[in-house]
Protein backbone atom coordinates (compact mmCIF):
# COMPACT_ATOMS: atom_id res chain seq x y z
CA UNK A 1 0.00 0.00 0.00
CA UNK A 2 0.92 3.44 -0.86
CA UNK A 3 2.19 6.03 2.09
CA UNK A 4 -0.10 8.23 0.20
CA UNK A 5 -3.15 6.01 1.14
CA UNK A 6 -1.65 5.03 4.59
CA UNK A 7 -1.74 8.71 5.47
CA UNK A 8 -5.07 9.34 4.15
CA UNK A 9 -6.26 6.05 5.95
CA UNK A 10 -4.72 8.01 8.96
CA UNK A 11 -6.49 11.03 8.60
CA UNK A 12 -9.13 9.54 8.34
CA UNK A 13 -8.69 7.57 12.38
CA UNK A 14 -8.04 4.41 10.83
CA UNK A 15 -5.17 2.83 13.65
CA UNK A 16 -3.99 -0.16 11.45
CA UNK A 17 -2.85 2.47 8.78
CA UNK A 18 -1.01 4.10 11.34
CA UNK A 19 0.33 1.09 12.28
CA UNK A 20 1.37 0.18 8.98
CA UNK A 21 3.39 3.50 8.72
CA UNK A 22 5.25 3.49 11.68
CA UNK A 23 6.30 -0.53 10.64
CA UNK A 24 7.49 0.90 7.45
CA UNK A 25 9.08 4.18 8.34
CA UNK A 26 10.59 3.55 11.77
CA UNK A 27 13.99 1.92 10.64
CA UNK A 28 14.62 4.69 8.12
CA UNK A 29 13.95 7.43 10.69
CA UNK A 30 16.38 6.05 13.41
CA UNK A 31 18.57 5.31 10.69
CA UNK A 32 18.77 8.95 10.20
CA UNK A 33 18.60 9.80 13.64
CA UNK A 34 21.41 7.62 14.94
CA UNK A 35 23.46 8.80 12.35
CA UNK A 36 23.72 12.45 13.74
CA UNK A 37 23.19 11.00 17.51
CA UNK A 38 24.44 7.93 19.53
CA UNK A 39 22.18 4.95 19.84
CA UNK A 40 20.34 5.68 23.09
CA UNK A 41 19.44 9.55 22.02
CA UNK A 42 18.51 8.09 18.68
CA UNK A 43 16.12 5.73 20.61
CA UNK A 44 14.85 9.29 22.37
CA UNK A 45 14.61 11.73 19.44
CA UNK A 46 12.85 8.81 17.21
CA UNK A 47 10.32 8.52 19.83
CA UNK A 48 10.26 11.90 19.57
CA UNK A 49 10.03 12.29 16.24
CA UNK A 50 6.45 9.71 16.13
CA UNK A 51 4.99 12.10 18.67
CA UNK A 52 5.01 14.90 16.44
CA UNK A 53 3.89 12.95 13.50
CA UNK A 54 1.14 11.96 15.40
CA UNK A 55 0.00 15.47 16.19
CA UNK A 56 0.41 16.69 12.81
CA UNK A 57 -0.33 14.01 10.88
CA UNK A 58 -4.02 15.23 10.53
CA UNK A 59 -3.02 18.76 9.27
CA UNK A 60 -0.58 17.45 6.43
CA UNK A 61 -2.39 18.59 3.32
CA UNK A 62 -0.12 16.75 0.86
CA UNK A 63 0.18 13.11 2.13
CA UNK A 64 2.19 12.03 -0.98
CA UNK A 65 4.85 13.87 0.44
CA UNK A 66 4.41 12.25 3.65
CA UNK A 67 8.58 10.87 3.15
CA UNK A 68 9.62 14.98 2.98
CA UNK A 69 7.81 15.71 5.56
CA UNK A 70 8.40 12.88 8.08
CA UNK A 71 12.29 13.89 7.54
CA UNK A 72 11.96 17.33 7.81
CA UNK A 73 10.50 16.73 11.48
CA UNK A 74 13.29 14.24 12.04
CA UNK A 75 16.05 16.55 11.00
CA UNK A 76 14.36 19.87 13.23
CA UNK A 77 14.14 17.19 16.14
CA UNK A 78 17.78 16.21 15.77
CA UNK A 79 18.79 19.98 15.70
CA UNK A 80 16.54 20.92 18.47
CA UNK A 81 18.05 18.11 21.18
CA UNK A 82 22.30 19.03 19.94
CA UNK A 83 20.78 22.62 20.20
CA UNK A 84 19.78 21.61 24.25
CA UNK A 85 23.03 19.31 24.69
CA UNK A 86 25.87 21.74 23.29
CA UNK A 87 23.86 24.53 26.12
CA UNK A 88 25.35 22.05 28.28
CA UNK A 89 29.12 21.36 29.67
CA UNK A 90 30.11 17.64 28.15
CA UNK A 91 30.98 15.49 31.14
CA UNK A 92 34.42 13.89 31.19
CA UNK A 93 34.90 10.29 31.55
CA UNK A 94 36.19 8.66 34.63
CA UNK A 95 38.91 6.11 35.21
CA UNK A 96 41.95 4.70 32.97
CA UNK A 97 41.02 4.05 29.52
CA UNK A 98 40.85 -0.05 28.73
CA UNK A 99 40.38 -2.14 25.56
CA UNK A 100 36.51 -1.08 25.38
CA UNK A 101 37.16 2.42 26.22
CA UNK A 102 39.84 2.91 23.55
CA UNK A 103 37.20 1.39 21.03
CA UNK A 104 34.65 3.50 22.56
CA UNK A 105 36.55 6.44 22.50
CA UNK A 106 37.35 5.42 18.77
CA UNK A 107 33.80 5.41 18.11
CA UNK A 108 33.26 9.05 19.94
CA UNK A 109 36.17 10.18 17.42
CA UNK A 110 34.48 9.90 14.53
CA UNK A 111 31.10 10.94 15.98
CA UNK A 112 32.80 14.14 17.05
CA UNK A 113 33.96 14.90 14.03
CA UNK A 114 30.95 14.25 12.47
CA UNK A 115 29.25 16.78 15.34
CA UNK A 116 32.71 19.07 14.34
CA UNK A 117 31.29 19.81 10.86
CA UNK A 118 29.18 22.60 9.88
CA UNK A 119 25.26 21.60 10.62
CA UNK A 120 24.23 21.87 6.75
CA UNK A 121 27.02 19.52 5.59
CA UNK A 122 26.28 17.24 8.37
CA UNK A 123 22.84 16.96 7.71
CA UNK A 124 23.78 15.79 3.87
CA UNK A 125 26.22 13.57 4.47
CA UNK A 126 23.49 11.61 7.47
CA UNK A 127 20.72 12.26 4.01
CA UNK A 128 22.91 11.34 1.28
CA UNK A 129 21.60 7.51 1.66
CA UNK A 130 18.15 8.24 2.33
CA UNK A 131 15.03 9.08 -0.18
CA UNK A 132 14.60 12.54 -0.93
CA UNK A 133 17.52 14.12 0.37
CA UNK A 134 17.59 17.68 -1.86
CA UNK A 135 13.09 18.10 -0.73
CA UNK A 136 14.48 17.31 2.82
CA UNK A 137 16.87 19.81 2.89
CA UNK A 138 15.37 22.35 0.89
CA UNK A 139 18.08 22.74 -1.15
CA UNK A 140 18.83 21.99 -5.25
CA UNK A 141 20.53 18.56 -6.04
CA UNK A 142 23.49 20.29 -7.40
CA UNK A 143 23.81 21.84 -3.79
CA UNK A 144 23.49 18.24 -2.11
CA UNK A 145 26.64 16.98 -4.09
CA UNK A 146 28.47 20.27 -3.26
CA UNK A 147 27.75 19.73 0.06
CA UNK A 148 28.21 16.01 -0.06
CA UNK A 149 31.62 16.78 -1.29
CA UNK A 150 32.73 19.19 1.00
CA UNK A 151 31.28 17.51 3.98
CA UNK A 152 33.48 14.39 3.61
CA UNK A 153 36.43 16.33 2.58
CA UNK A 154 36.38 18.40 6.08
CA UNK A 155 35.41 14.77 7.87
CA UNK A 156 38.52 13.64 6.26
CA UNK A 157 40.69 16.38 7.01
CA UNK A 158 39.44 16.51 10.91
CA UNK A 159 40.47 12.88 10.90
CA UNK A 160 43.38 13.06 9.49
CA UNK A 161 44.81 15.88 12.17
CA UNK A 162 43.41 13.62 14.75
CA UNK A 163 45.97 10.69 13.55
CA UNK A 164 43.07 8.47 11.81
CA UNK A 165 44.54 8.78 8.70
CA UNK A 166 40.92 7.93 7.25
CA UNK A 167 40.46 8.93 3.22
CA UNK A 168 36.79 9.94 2.65
CA UNK A 169 35.70 9.79 -1.23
Amino acid sequence: MSDELLVVRCQLGERDALAELVRTWHEPVWTYVRRMLDAERADDVTQEVWVAVLRGLPRLKEPGRFAPWLFTIARRAVADRLRAEYARPEPQPPGPPDDAFEAALDRAELVGALSALPVRERDVLALFYLEDCAQICGVPVGTVKSRLNRARRLLSEHLTRKGYGHELA
